[in-house]
């Protein structure tokens, strides 16, 4: 069986890397014959961190869909067509936004050292902090901070993009059109219930849409709605349920 794991908030916490417990776990379900798929919001640079170095040629999605990623290598990234980055840079510029932008692999950053994300992003110099005008195509924006973010998130929902919120946090996360983690899962050549899913935020409901077996992690209305299942978010019932996978007859294909 195929089981797809996303990151933050459901299998690694507070922007750490998986701890030695859920990587054992995980390793349970590999040698019993099933197949883990990471699927993220970060892109595969920042992806790559928080997991063991034996798991970085596992199949991935990041960017919420816009990257896909396996046996270590990027196989595409899906960017923003000329005139809506052209758009989207306007808006930026109009609200003073501070922003995370990722092209392909390298990126722009302009919001406190201190933010969160800031911790997040690129931890190992993977990559280079480039000026925004020098990214050759931009795949992904998070806007951290605004003149107006609510009216900045009204402009933005004109036009041709996909928008994220995550959780209680004021960021607007940002992918182009048809961007979503079940289109990277169907790019990896995932069919619709064919796979378990395991998520905790809103740009997890693509894919739990389409589970043959949802699991909830922590208590998003919208997304718990959707789950077969649900868990609180706390890593020792996290890893429990990984477990309790490896104990239970679940097809191997």
């Amino acid at each position: 069986m195929k089981i797809v794991f996303d990151l933050d908030g459901t299998i690694c916490f507070s922007g750490k890397p998986l701890s030695e417990k859920m990587i054992k776990a995980l390793d349970l379900l590999v040698n019993k014959g099933h197949e883990i798929i990471f699927a993220s919001a970060r892109p595969i640079r920042d992806l790559l961190p928080v997991i063991p170095e034996h798991m970085h040629h596992y199949p991935m999605v990041g960017g919420n869909g816009a990257f896909v990623a396996a046996g270590g290598e990027i196989l595409s990234a899906v960017h923003f067509d000329k005139d809506t980055t052209d758009s989207l840079l306007q808006l930026i510029k109009k609200y003073e936004a501070t922003y995370l932008i990722d092209s392909k692999w390298d990126y722009a950053y302009t919001g406190a050292e201190d933010h969160p994300i800031r911790r997040n992003v690129d931890p190992e110099q993977r990559a280079q902090l480039r000026r925004l005008e020098e990214l050759e195509e931009i795949v992904k924006i998070v806007i951290l901070h605004s003149l107006d973010q609510q009216s900045l998130l009204s402009k933005l929902q004109q036009l041709p993009i996909v928008i994220h919120m995550h959780g209680s946090e004021d960021i607007i996360d940002i992918s182009p059109v048809g961007v979503d983690k079940w289109a990277g899962l169907q790019a990896l050549g995932l069919r619709s219930q064919e796979f378990i899913a395991f998520g905790n935020d809103a740009n997890d409901m693509s894919m739990f849409k389409h589970a043959q077996r949802s699991i909830c992690v922590g208590n998003h209305p919208e997304l718990a709605s959707m789950a077969t299942e649900k868990i609180i978010n706390e890593e020792e019932r996290v890893v429990d349920k990984v477990i309790h996978l490896f104990h239970e007859r679940v097809a191997v294909e």
